[in-house]
């Protein structure tokens, strides 16, 4: 059943956003940078445009929590208790999907995109799964901030029976976040430029996924991390 009294959303997000701090405190946290640290815990002094799977929004939403870094989350049901839980994470909010408040959410990404940092999940929020949609591109080259590509994944898991197989961390397994170097998108696409772009992040995503879940399972080992 879909929470949709106010009060209701609020008491349950505030005990919510708890619960994730302590949950993911108990990860060991791994980062590796393939090209420049971008880790925006390190407060990097260049504005980015942060890109990371739908399925994996609880490791960003403890690790990345700041004032600077503004997050899209969707005006759907569902979203408004995201979105409260966000807000005690202490991420900034900016409300809208493709396909719901969508043009008001993209002017609103343009404004903050000029002195703070923007997350955005390419495949939400309804999917298709692991599919980069264009308007990631579009902010991308109206605001001018590079594309990080960021893949994510853990070495134990529950996974929820949803659209994007949810995951759920176990609690003390090893929580792996890999990071390509910054794809700059240019001004003025064209459509078929536009399509180019889109799917060279979506490859770039699939590729920093696929060695985030072979660095959380130990398959391979990093040159150099960042703790």
């Amino acid at each position: 059943m879909k929470l949709r009294h106010p009060v209701l959303i609020k008491i349950v997000a505030f005990f919510g956003a708890w619960i994730i701090r302590l949950w993911m405190r108990t990860l060991r946290y791994r980062y590796w940078p393939l090209g420049i640290n971008v880790d925006p815990r390190l407060e990097p002094k260049q504005r980015y445009l942060y890109a990371f799977w739908h399925e994996n929004m609880l490791l960003p939403a403890y690790c990345y929590g700041r004032p600077d870094i503004y997050i899209l989350i969707s005006q759907h049901a569902d979203g408004e208790l995201i979105a409260e839980i966000c807000r005690h994470l202490r991420f900034r909010l900016i409300r809208g999907s493709t396909t719901r408040g969508g043009a008001k959410a993209v002017r609103h990404m343009l404004e903050a995109g000029k002195d703070a940092h923007l997350a955005i999940t390419p495949d939400g929020p309804r999917g298709p799964r692991r599919t980069v949609q264009p308007g990631l591109i579009y902010v991308a080259s109206k605001t001018g901030l590079p594309i990080i590509a960021a893949g994510m994944a853990y070495r134990k898991a529950w996974r929820l029976n949803s659209w994007d197989r949810f995951a759920v961390p176990k609690p003390w397994t090893t929580a792996a976040v890999v990071t390509l170097d910054p794809i700059p998108i240019p001004p003025d696409l064209t459509g078929e430029q536009l399509e180019h772009y889109r799917r060279q992040v979506e490859q770039a995503m699939h590729h920093a996924s696929e060695l985030a879940e072979r660095y959380a399972s130990g398959d391979i080992e990093p040159c150099r991390l960042a703790a």
